[in-house]
């Protein structure tokens, strides 16, 4: 038996488990978070959408007790660019370059490509959750130390973990997202009955002209087939191809998704005759519902506020979930019912000549934070004013 427990680093999501990392995202307090279920992570890495050669070199760390079971563990990558993260230190690794320094490769905890709260230091239920996350940041910086890392950088995580995260000494960055919260709604009726008049007029004329002349499809479970995700995935590659350049997830991931998390995944369709036209991806979580790609191949006018913002509420509010997350950016959702939240990250960086400018800098930016999303709500909200 070993006097104390011990870190290990996971050259892939496989190498740990299903059995001991879903077992670590298990607690109670991270909500049956689909995003860092093993399923999730390891279909990344499957399908190829996540690997060493695109820039994501899994680095999974887990935490093995005295009595050798995993207690912990940790979504982690070495990166050589800042894409696919949606928390945006590009201006930082432009500043330390400029001035000779080597920002990547960076240590990144993070699930890919999905800018959703969740937990990242995964601890297993029963095991002591601050000695076991002391163990998983530690590992992590001692990683970041033998590999020549510039930083450590943890996005997304819980506001919970990000105090915490704070109290280890990292540095702690605030934004906002736009999401929906279900304050008891028992239909989407209920919901528009809370909202101002002349927003409850728009709403019902923006979902009118949507839908006029299609069938709108909300896709689960066993009734998920390959021709759902090849009609969805032509939508992904057009909007992705005009957003982005080069979207970031293929064909294969659609397929392995539907394959390993049939039951978390809700496909919103619509279709003019026989032909899909537009579609939105959510995955369904304890708590909330999750937005995540959307695309199209024929301009309708709201058809994009239709399928991924109202068709999102009514779904959770038939699924009895809390809140609608709807992605990064978009302030545009304001007027349809998603109101500002704050979204957290915490970053270690190794050299105090980039540590304490940025340290000066996130002192102004999370007041500036807090005060625009006071003032977004206070300005735009479309809900009635008591």
């Amino acid at each position: 038996m070993r006097l104390r427990p011990e870190v290990r680093v996971n050259r892939r999501i496989e190498e740990i488990g299903r059995t001991d990392w879903d077992a670590c995202n298990a607690r109670e307090e991270y909500g049956a978070n689909p995003f860092t279920s093993y399923d999730f992570l390891d279909v990344l890495e499957a399908s190829g959408c996540v690997a060493p050669e695109l820039g994501w070199a899994a680095q999974h760390l887990s935490v093995q007790d005295q009595d050798g079971r995993v207690a912990g563990v940790m979504p982690l990558y070495l990166k050589s660019h800042s894409q696919g993260e949606y928390v945006f230190d590009h201006s930082w690794a432009n500043a330390y370059q400029q001035a000779g320094g080597r920002y990547y490769p960076k240590l990144q905890c993070a699930v890919p490509f999905t800018p959703a709260t969740g937990p990242r230091l995964l601890v297993r239920p029963g095991a002591d959750l601050a000695e076991t996350e002391a163990h998983l940041l530690g590992g992590a910086l001692t990683l970041c130390d033998k590999m020549g890392a510039s930083s450590l950088h943890i996005t997304f995580p819980r506001e919970e973990e990000w105090v915490r995260l704070g109290e280890h000494g990292l540095l702690l960055r605030q934004d906002r997202q736009f999401h929906w919260t279900n304050a008891g709604y028992k239909t989407f009726d209920d919901f528009l009955a809370a909202l101002s008049s002349n927003r409850r007029k728009t709403i019902r004329r923006e979902r009118r002209d949507a839908q006029a002349g299609l069938e709108i499809e909300a896709v689960s479970g066993a009734d998920l087939t390959e021709a759902h995700w090849d009609a969805f995935f032509g939508f992904y590659m057009d909007t992705g191809a005009r957003k982005w350049g080069r979207p970031y997830l293929s064909r294969r991931f659609f397929s392995l998704l539907g394959e390993r998390m049939a039951d978390k995944v809700l496909l919103l369709m619509a279709k003019r005759g026989d032909r899909y036209i537009a579609g939105a991806l959510n995955l369904i979580g304890g708590e909330a519902l999750y937005g995540r790609n959307w695309g199209c191949v024929e301009d309708v006018p709201f058809l994009h506020f239709e399928l991924c913002y109202y068709q999102a509420i009514e779904q959770a509010i038939r699924l009895g979930l809390s809140r609608v997350e709807a992605g990064a950016q978009g302030e545009h959702k304001l007027a349809r019912g998603y109101l500002p939240v704050p979204v957290y990250s915490a970053h270690w960086i190794a050299d105090p000549n980039l540590r304490d400018p940025i340290a000066r800098y996130l002192e102004r930016e999370r007041p500036a934070v807090e005060e625009e999303i006071e003032a977004l709500t206070e300005a735009y909200s479309p809900f009635r004013q008591e």
